[in-house]
């Protein structure tokens, strides 16, 4: 194994433990008891299992319920409800290659997503929203229809609703209005600039960050999070995408959160200590465990 592939040392542990707000521990290397323990290690001794699809929910919900330490949030992706309406002929997803299903089809997961919402493990939906990168203009109505109906199941079994936002920042607040928004609401790897987080701090809405606040580039995110108020920040991994600087393009795991939260005190002028403190109470609040 090349150093590029493997793992990161294990940082220096939180004085105060925190929560990973957002992870993909099925995507990750290893089982869900070593990820576990190794983040305990470090003070990280909570984490959001996020499902993308309705296999990934299942699995999200199954895995909140086995351990303690693990909460789930359940959805259909942004990229998924596109693929599920109009098929997936390249398999790029988990699933494989897939006919075009219509709404029917979408109908159909949505359905199993509400059954799942229900749980009492499950505290959130999401992860929903809007992600004009990956996805065309011809992909915009299925996106935005599956979005608005994550929006009103997360309201009538009162979880908070965890947002997918990719290049959409408009067209994501402009859904949240017209819906109206869960009582709880995240930016799941926040990635708008200071005046976006200045509107969703007025709405109050969390601001979740992940490892990429770290990279040289993100000065319009560092700036965002200058600005966040302290009540609204949460911390995530992503995992296994977006591993924080020095480990940029190395596999990525709740363990490492302490290396983010340690930059993420720097931008906001806060000890550790005290943004760990805020952020572990803002995840407890977010996600009402």
């Amino acid at each position: 194994m090349s150093s590029k592939d493997a793992p990161p040392p294990l940082p220096e542990p939180l004085g105060v433990s925190v929560a990973d707000s957002h992870t993909h521990l099925d995507m990750q290397e290893g089982s869900v008891e070593e990820a576990l323990t190794k983040a305990a290690a470090v003070g990280v001794t909570t984490v959001v299992q996020v499902g993308c699809d309705v296999k990934g929910s299942r699995w999200a919900a199954e895995t909140a319920a086995a351990h303690e330490a693990v909460h789930a949030a359940v959805a259909l992706h942004p990229n998924e409800a596109p693929r599920i309406v109009l098929g997936d002929p390249d398999g790029w997803s988990r699933q494989g290659a897939r006919e075009p299903g219509g709404d029917a089809a979408l109908d159909e997961a949505l359905a199993e997503i509400d059954a799942l919402a229900a749980l009492p493990h499950v505290r959130g939906v999401g992860e929903t929203g809007l992600d004009y990168f990956r996805t065309g203009p011809e992909g915009m109505a299925a996106q935005e229809r599956s979005f608005r109906a994550h929006i009103e199941i997360a309201k009538r079994h009162g979880k908070a609703l965890v947002i997918h936002d990719r290049e959409a920042h408009d067209d994501v607040l402009r859904v949240l209005r017209e819906e109206g928004a869960p009582e709880r609401t995240v930016f799941h790897c926040y990635s708008g600039d200071a005046a976006m987080a200045k509107v969703c701090a007025e709405a109050g809405y969390f601001m979740s960050f992940a490892g990429n606040v770290t990279f040289k580039n993100a000065q319009p995110l560092r700036d965002a999070l200058a600005v966040a108020p302290a009540e609204l920040v949460l911390v995530e991994t992503d995992a296994p995408f977006l591993t924080p600087a020095p480990y940029r393009g190395r596999p990525n795991a709740p363990y490492l959160i302490p290396v983010t939260l340690r930059a993420m005190a720097e931008v906001k002028g806060m000890s550790e200590d005290a943004l760990a403190t805020a952020v572990a109470a803002n995840t407890t609040r977010a996600f009402d465990y």
